[in-house]
């Protein structure tokens, strides 16, 4: 390997041939503040808030430290006069046409381009005065809002809408000064073929962009006596919420999370991992049947509602390959709707059945036709991780020192193999688990299949199910979605069963999800963390297999007769419907 030499603020250091100067010196524990940049997605140079000196025969010169290489005897200096002199009038230009209402916005003390500025003391909000764009508040999609008043046009949302999910309806519209992102003839995002995954809103250094903010719903439902408040909890939120209260990455904090759950009023705390476990139960049967039955083969995975949105705007002609069955939060809600409303006598239009999801996906799905199992609709409210956080921070709750709290009976009860949905290739996993028992008659001795696992983007495996061969794929990000539906659509991908999910990691990196900061983003790997928060608390547990759980036994007992039922279709099962390619007009 090609080594360089350089030297960064005096000191010497070898770094790999091809290292740009911003990745050298993270590796002196030296941080370059970025606002554009992004590892491995958006690498353009764009913002200058990365520049740095490079000094040669005693002159400095800037340069963008985020896409210029090293070289042999490089000096490099990151905090010279010249360097922070810059730093500091490019945040004053990008603010000179900027909306300052910092106070209401979402993102105040969690907004990169306010830290930047309080750390380099850019007290001169106005110190380029003149001409300021206005634009209106684009609110016409369910999922989020875009402001582009709050847009420093870094473009990190179109790099992500592009090169990780493949679905594009964003870009820069118009020239110069006039300059903006925008759809297509500047339509609202709600009338494009937006997938409503939010993976835009996490990649987002400012308030531009955020989920459309629920919480309001929620306290007016807790504080109306006439209404029965339930809440599910989606499994990945025990290993991300703790992030919002500044602890580490991957820290499971269900117990305190339950905890703030009740203590926020809410009057049963359930956990769709039960549901998730459900979805298996009701998966491996319909699986089952496509291949004994000549059904159609390979069966895609439905828990994602923004892959779901994907299929049915690009890949219409592939949608009897996706699974019925409803998404594990669907699945929650159409449960507490039936069987919790009758086992306890109350009428489900007095339930109020509220989700906290990883995933701003979830609001759009709350609201799709045939997710009605009582007649009213299965989830009334979907709220993000980050909304939750906002929620337990408005009542006061000093987060990390609450106590532990269990889940809430009946349907508090979920195994490992529903918790590790949270991650790419849990489904496939606990959906393994599960068939190659029912299928051979034998105990699994191993329950992990990692041929499935870890967090890249298209993962393939081929097992041994008695007499059955069965191979499988896991994909997780849309662009290596269409990459491989393209082949299904082809012939050319001969498998049995896959698992989509629409954000690359899968629910762990949701678009729902706990900020970070690009100078984490860049260097850690978020998908990694949360997910090996996952599968560390399931191999700990006792109950790790979905058709094991107690509570799935008395469901199909006492109610829903057996995985495919007239009942179980009739509550667990959805439709899916062709859209429009180019929006939903």
């Amino acid at each position: 390997m090609n080594m360089i030499n350089l030297k960064i603020d005096g000191t010497p250091i070898s770094v790999p041939a091809g290292t740009t100067v911003l990745e050298a010196a993270r590796q002196l524990n030296i941080d370059i503040p970025t606002l554009c940049y992004l590892k491995d997605i958006n690498a353009i140079g764009a913002c200058r808030i990365c520049v740095v000196e490079n000094r040669v025969n005693g002159v400095g010169r800037l340069v963008a430290s985020c896409v210029f290489p090293v070289a042999e005897g490089m000096e490099i200096y990151t905090h010279s006069p010249m360097v922070l002199k810059s730093r500091r009038q490019t945040l004053e230009l990008i603010l000179s046409n900027h909306d300052k209402r910092c106070l209401s916005c979402v993102r105040s003390g969690d907004c990169e381009l306010q830290r930047l500025c309080n750390e380099y003391k850019v007290e001169k909000e106005n110190a380029y005065e003149g001409e300021q764009s206005a634009y209106v508040l684009d609110d016409s999609a369910v999922h989020m809002t875009r402001d582009n008043n709050k847009c420093i046009l870094c473009r990190r949302c179109v790099a992500v809408c592009d090169k990780w999910q493949g679905v594009s309806v964003i870009g820069a519209n118009e020239r110069g000064f006039a300059t903006h992102i925008g759809s297509a003839f500047d339509d609202g995002l709600g009338l494009t073929s937006c997938v409503s995954c939010g993976q835009c809103i996490v990649a987002c250094p400012t308030g531009a962009l955020a989920e459309r903010d629920d919480t309001d719903k929620i306290w007016d439902a807790i504080a109306d006596p006439t209404k029965h408040v339930v809440v599910q909890v989606a499994p990945s939120i025990r290993v991300t919420l703790g992030e919002a209260f500044d602890m580490p990455i991957g820290t499971n904090v269900e117990g305190k999370m339950v905890t703030a759950l009740k203590r926020l009023g809410f009057d049963r705390v359930f956990d769709t991992d039960l549901s998730a476990d459900l979805t298996i139960m009701e998966e491996a049967n319909e699986l089952i049947d496509r291949v004994t039955n000549g059904g159609t083969l390979p069966m895609i995975t439905s828990c994602s509602p923004g892959w779901i949105k994907f299929c049915e705007h690009n890949f219409p002609d592939l949608l009897p390959h996706l699974s019925s069955c409803k998404s594990p939060q669907q699945m929650f809600g159409a449960l507490v709707k039936t069987y919790y409303a009758e086992k306890n006598n109350i009428d489900p239009k007095d339930i109020v059945s509220v989700s906290v999801m990883p995933c701003t996906a979830k609001k759009f799905e709350a609201g799709r036709d045939d997710q009605s199992a009582a007649g009213v609709p299965d989830v009334d409210i979907a709220i993000t991780t980050r909304e939750l956080a906002r929620m337990i921070k408005r009542a006061g709750l000093v987060f990390d020192k609450l106590e532990d709290s269990q889940f809430d009976s009946p349907l508090g009860i979920g195994s490992g193999a529903g918790l590790i949905f949270g991650a790419t290739g849990g489904v496939m996993e606990a959906a393994l688990r599960t068939a190659v028992e029912k299928l051979t008659g034998e105990e699994l001795g191993k329950l992990e299949f990692h041929d499935v696992r870890g967090t890249a983007g298209i993962k393939e495996a081929a097992y041994k199910v008695g007499d059955l061969e069965v191979k499988v794929a896991v994909c997780s990000g849309l662009a290596n979605a269409k990459e491989l539906l393209k082949k299904i659509r082809a012939g050319e991908a001969d498998y049995t069963f896959i698992e989509i999910m629409a954000c690359p990691g899968g629910c762990v990196n949701g678009g729902g999800q706990p900020l970070q900061p690009a100078s984490v983003r860049n260097f850690e790997d978020l998908r990694a963390l949360r997910a090996k928060a996952l599968y560390d608390t399931d191999a700990e547990m006792t109950l790790r297999k979905s058709h094991e759980n107690p509570m799935i036994k008395e469901l199909y007992d006492e109610y829903l007769e057996k995985p495919g039922s007239h009942k179980a279709h009739k509550l667990l099962h959805t439709t899916y419907v062709a859209r429009n390619r180019f929006g939903d007009q």
